[in-house]
């Protein structure tokens, strides 16, 4: 990969030089890549990485929807977007040092540091970045700048950012007031285990205004923000829309939903208002976030006012 950048820039340079370069150009080195050096947290880069590997799926999809996928070498088996992701065996929940290390990466971006892979990785001199889930869509813009410093494309991640705010922010705006908030229960799988308003999807629904039912069942935060709700609780608190974020893992559904015992008399089941989410875009914080915005805008825009 380094001998093809070499190879575009000598060309670059001739081309712009014209035809008067003779002789005396040959030899010349390529100019170095001016952003690099360049320091993001505790990982320093002497110059552009051709060789990342990405052991997180929202890494894996920010890397991509910044231009640096042709720099991506192996992503880990979770890793389903974009398709064209070099998608291997590797597990960023089991991660193997070794496996690691045989696709001779010149940087690994993770999202847990779970066995201690980034000093099992470090003692092989391998730089580690780490981007964990984020709790507010701040967060993930900063780890897509992170990414475009560390990748050389800094211009790319800061128009991306960019542009997910403004859309994001469009898409709220859009949304018409409302003189009493609507109830919402988030699932995350069929045992109803849900997320607060303090988690990361509480924080992007907080704009329009929802009220989250989860809330009550986690009001200290003792369960992270995910708590299990009951069934008897989930019904008495009647709400008013239902997202369902486990379609693909549980293979929930609309139709699943309304067969569950007592849910008939649930506002959301009754005026059909259940959203089958996409579970990746769901569970990640990566550049299709506004997909996720979108979805919710387009169900709360839909209730009568």
């Amino acid at each position: 990969m380094k001998r093809v950048l070499t190879a575009a820039i000598a060309v670059t340079a001739l081309l712009l030089g014209g035809c008067g370069g003779g002789a005396e150009d040959e030899g010349r080195p390529a100019a170095a890549d001016a952003s690099f050096p360049v320091t993001v947290g505790s990982v320093t880069l002497t110059e552009r990485p051709d060789r990342i590997v990405s052991l997180a799926p929202t890494a894996t999809e920010m890397l991509f929807a910044i231009g640096a996928g042709p720099q991506v070498v192996a992503v880990d088996d979770q890793s389903t977007y974009p398709p064209e992701a070099p998608r291997t065996d590797l597990s960023g929940f089991k991660p193997n040092a070794e496996a690691i290390a045989g696709r001779d990466p010149d940087l690994v971006v993770i999202s847990d540091d779970l066995e201690k892979i980034a000093d099992q990785l470090g003692k092989l001199k391998i730089p580690v970045l780490l981007a964990p889930a984020a709790k507010v869509i701040d967060d993930s813009y900063r780890q897509i700048d992170q990414l475009g410093a560390l990748t050389g494309h800094r211009d790319e991640s800061a128009a991306l950012v960019t542009r997910m705010r403004t859309e994001i922010d469009k898409i709220v705006r859009g949304v018409p007031p409302r003189t009493e908030p609507l109830s919402y229960y988030y699932e995350i799988d069929e045992t109803l285990y849900s997320a607060t308003s303090k988690t990361f999807i509480g924080s992007l629904l907080a704009p329009f205004g929802l009220t989250n039912i989860a809330d009550a069942a986690d009001p200290d935060g003792s369960k992270n923000g995910y708590p299990q709700l009951s069934p008897e609780a989930l019904v008495a608190a009647d709400p008013d829309l239902i997202f369902l974020a486990d379609t693909k893992c549980c293979r929930q559904s609309a139709a699943t939903v309304k067969q569950r015992k007592g849910w008939s008399q649930i506002t959301a089941v009754r005026q059909d208002r259940i959203v089958a989410l996409d579970d990746d875009i769901a569970s990640r914080w990566g550049p299709r976030v506004v997909d996720l915005v979108r979805a919710v805008a387009d169900a709360v825009a839909r209730v009568p006012a």
